[in-house]
């Protein structure tokens, strides 16, 4: 009788300590698991980084000028484009004076190659100033701004409310280059970018 109680006696403690030693067990298990696991990397926010432009603008109301600006980040050249215009068509922050009628909102942008489709409202073309200076400088501001800025853009076609239209001194009907030589001669601000040489005239519609 006194074996069998000392067995009962020994059982009686080892059970405690097995189920201590499982415990033990399974919290070293899942520790070890979880060292092999990788571990997630942070995220770190990158803030968008701006990109710098440049606008054509008008000077003296007879030539355009640049006016260097900064602009959000963008993810493709079609909405690079349309953000370098919306700020075009916005007004100058500085001493230059607007070559776009004010009523002029710009519509869309759309890239086909080295072309860029610009369509601008009905207001571009009706509330212009009479005379082909006026026509010139709007005009070209728009190319202008646009090649110079993206030169993989050759020429720029502008159309009114999605149709090709002419103006009562240019010709738009068709895509037209960048003439960097209605600038006016002295160029120099440290943000603006380098002076590039003219591009061959463009063509232009009869008075």
């Amino acid at each position: 009788m006194a074996t069998v109680r000392r067995r009962k006696i020994s059982i009686s403690l080892l059970i405690p300590f097995a189920i201590v030693a499982m415990v033990f067990g399974a919290l070293i298990w899942k520790k070890m698991q979880a060292s092999r696991e990788p571990h997630p990397v942070p995220q770190v926010h990158q803030p968008d980084v701006a990109r710098k432009g440049v606008l054509f603008f008008v000077a003296d109301g007879t030539r355009l000028a640049r006016e260097a600006r900064e602009l959000p980040s963008c993810t493709d050249t079609e909405s690079c484009v349309k953000d370098l215009l919306d700020e075009l068509f916005s007004g100058p922050l500085g001493d230059l004076k607007e070559a776009l009628p004010e009523g002029a909102i710009l519509a869309g942008v759309r890239l086909e190659g080295n072309l860029a489709v610009v369509d601008v409202t009905k207001a571009f073309a009706t509330d212009l100033p009479v005379g082909s200076s006026a026509e010139m400088l709007a005009v070209y501001s728009i190319i202008d701004t646009v090649c110079f800025n993206f030169p993989q853009i050759a020429r720029v076609r502008i159309t009114v409310e999605g149709a090709a239209t002419n103006l009562n001194h240019l010709d738009l009907s068709d895509p037209l280059p960048p003439d960097y030589s209605l600038e006016r001669e002295t160029i120099s601000t440290d943000n603006a970018a380098p002076v590039i040489p003219p591009a061959p005239a463009a063509k232009k519609g009869h008075p």
